[in-house]
């Protein structure tokens, strides 16, 4: 007699186990690309908004293209690198870029300050007094750019603003030097700006375990001291958010400077790369060279950035 040991196996059949194989997930399968599926109408429509201008923008720079090729008098030329390094060799370009990575740098500075400050205040204070600075924020980051740069420079007019009467300065003009004009802008971009960043790390803020506070408080801790070793660590991947989004928006800055230092200063002395940038392109009509100073806007953000998240990602941050 044959005894078999083990499972025994059907006859006619093979030997099958008695648990079922577990299905093995495809790459790219259903469940990886409906994100993807549920992205695509937003990536056509960033495509046709952002995509296409910037290979346009690209394009551009490399031909000749002035008021004679846009009119048909003169045909379009392809002049490679040419403009480039008709740029690159203009001292001009090299103040305006120096102008404006200084004035970019303290608007992100002052605007992150300014911003965080009200976001721990925010957490200080009562509900109306919370309420009333969360509708006077919003209500100057809805404000149009060029609205809220007309009414600066009318409240800092020499001869109308009040902001002279109040300080005792008579008919001085904040819109004559070099650096007071800078000064005054930035104002005017910080109290546009701050809004987001504000709102943005008080709800960061009201994420944070009200147990690690208090454990903070109760060891002694100053709120200098929370925000530096306590808040700011937990709140990285936010101010990443805002510091990047601060860095785009101040550097290509271009209502403010050119409504309020009209088109750029005296002798250009308030010109960024954006109004200079308009200039060349429209007020010249070298329609190439206002491409190619984007095209190395786009390129010194692109490069910000990235090494920005590049050194974060080496510290072990998650963004």
């Amino acid at each position: 007699m044959r005894v078999d040991r083990g499972f025994s196996r059907p006859r006619g059949g093979s030997r099958k186990s008695n648990t079922a194989p577990r299905p093995r997930r495809r790459s790219g399968g259903p469940s990886q690309k409906a994100p993807w599926l549920c992205l695509a109408p937003a990536l056509v429509v960033l495509g046709g908004l952002l995509v296409y201008p910037v290979y346009q923008l690209g394009l551009i720079s490399f031909f000749e293209y002035t008021q004679a090729q846009v009119s048909g008098g003169e045909p379009t030329t392809f002049q490679g690198f040419g403009n480039y390094s008709e740029l690159f060799s203009d001292s001009q370009f090299w103040q305006v870029l120096l102008a404006t990575v200084v004035f970019a740098a303290a608007c992100v500075v002052s605007t992150l300050a300014v911003g965080c400050s009200l976001a721990v205040l925010l957490t200080r204070v009562r509900a109306v007094p919370r309420l009333v600075l969360m509708l006077a924020a919003l209500g100057a980051w809805a404000t149009p750019a060029i609205t809220g740069s007309t009414v600066w420079l009318f409240l800092f007019d020499p001869d109308f603003g009040a902001v002279n009467r109040v300080l005792g300065l008579g008919d001085h003009s904040w819109t004559y030097g070099r650096f007071g004009a800078f000064f005054l802008v930035l104002l005017e971009v910080v109290w546009c700006s701050f809004p987001f960043v504000m709102v943005t790390v008080y709800a960061g803020i009201r994420a944070v375990p009200a147990e690690v506070l208090e454990a903070a408080s109760l060891d002694g801790a100053s709120q200098w001291r929370i925000w530096r070793s306590v808040l700011a660590p937990m709140l990285r991947p936010i101010l990443v958010v805002v510091t990047i989004q601060s860095v785009i928006w101040d550097f290509k800055v271009f209502t403010q400077i050119y409504v309020m230092t009209n088109g750029g200063g005296i002798a250009g002395q308030n010109l960024v790369l954006n109004v200079y940038a308009y200039q060349k392109a429209f007020a010249s009509s070298q329609y190439s060279l206002g491409s190619a100073i984007g095209v190395v806007m786009l390129l010194i953000l692109l490069a910000v950035t990235l090494v920005y998240l590049r050194l974060l990602r080496r510290q072990g941050e998650e963004i």
